[in-house]
């Protein structure tokens, strides 16, 4: 990417957001901020018992996130945030207009393998199903790429790099 824009690293939970975000902001040379640590202690509460977040919840969380993007306009950045519905990545585009989102995309089974295995983090399995259910990939109208999370972090940070330097400039 020839300028600096602000990267959103969406997706399920399990694909990779939290590993790849930061492999990715440290490709482009611009600071990465983890969505997690955006959402407030009801959100992860909420999560941790196994009850998925319903819009309501994610309202401030995604516009605390937008706030972030917002400040980083123009400077650019890397954000990880699952931004599972168009309505989601609307409301993060209405703070940051020139967002560019890496869809991080993979097989259901290798996506619950990678969750199983994972250590110290507040979403459970169960809860896969239902991100599944909320998923609306990213349309031909909004900015962004859809990668494959299967082999290495650094394969898939080399793959979302290649596929943003692709992009027509119009879309960045």
């Amino acid at each position: 990417m020839s300028t600096p824009h602000v990267v959103v690293v969406m997706g399920v939970a399990g694909t990779g957001k939290t590993t790849i975000g930061p492999l990715l902001a440290a490709r482009l040379g611009v600071p990465y901020a983890e969505g997690d640590d955006f959402h407030p202690q009801a959100n992860i509460d909420k999560m941790s018992a196994g009850t998925p977040l319903e819009d309501a919840d994610r309202w401030p969380w995604l516009d605390a996130i937008g706030v972030w993007a917002h400040g980083r306009a123009g400077l650019g950045g890397v954000v990880s945030c699952s931004a599972l519905k168009r309505s989601y990545r609307d409301r993060l585009r209405a703070s940051a207009p020139g967002a560019v989102f890496v869809h991080l995309a993979g097989d259901r089974a290798l996506i619950e393998d990678r969750m199983a295995h994972r250590q110290g983090h507040f979403m459970p399995t169960a809860l896969l199903d239902s991100q599944f259910a909320t998923l609306q990939p990213l349309q031909a109208d909004e900015a962004g790429v859809a990668v494959d999370v299967s082999g290495s972090p650094e394969e898939i940070t080399e793959r979302a790099a290649k596929a943003l330097d692709a992009l027509p400039e119009t879309s960045r």
